[in-house]
């Protein structure tokens, strides 16, 4: 997974140039994981009631807690790994090891699963963005 960030968010010195054809994911620390949650919520905030990076639960090189509201009230706290993001608990900041909840490649695939109206919100978003594409290129 990774963060797209534009050319005006990164710092603009050779160093961190060089370095960073070097990196892969399994070598980066943890303010990168916490940046990658921080990215999945702001891609799919507009489609539930709250989401938000867990301050409570710690961030670790390799994971990152996500807390998520759906419109339909029910709350979720979702790990994020290299494997991918699945279910931890049922409440915010709270992590249930007994909790055997399958990993799921995408947020969208994640949200899909748990929130009929998360479809439905994500659904129309995009049949607004492809009629204003549509429109775009007739005129």
């Amino acid at each position: 997974m990774e963060t797209n960030c534009s050319p005006m968010e990164l710092p603009n010195n050779t160093e961190f140039e060089e370095d960073s054809d070097n990196r892969s994911f399994e070598g980066t620390d943890v303010k990168d994981m916490r940046l990658e949650a921080e990215a999945v919520v702001n891609d799919v905030l507009f489609a539930v009631s709250n989401m938000f990076v867990s301050k409570t639960l710690p961030c670790a090189e390799d994971v990152a807690y996500i807390n998520v509201e759906t419109r339909e009230r029910n709350k979720y706290c979702l790990e994020l790994t290299e494997a991918g993001l699945r279910v931890v608990a049922y409440d915010f900041d709270q992590a249930d090891d007994r909790l055997q909840s399958p990993y799921h490649e995408t947020v969208y695939s994640l949200l899909d699963s748990l929130s009929p109206a998360y479809r439905e919100v994500f659904g129309n978003a995009l049949l607004q963005r492809l009629e204003a594409l549509k429109k775009d290129s007739q005129s």
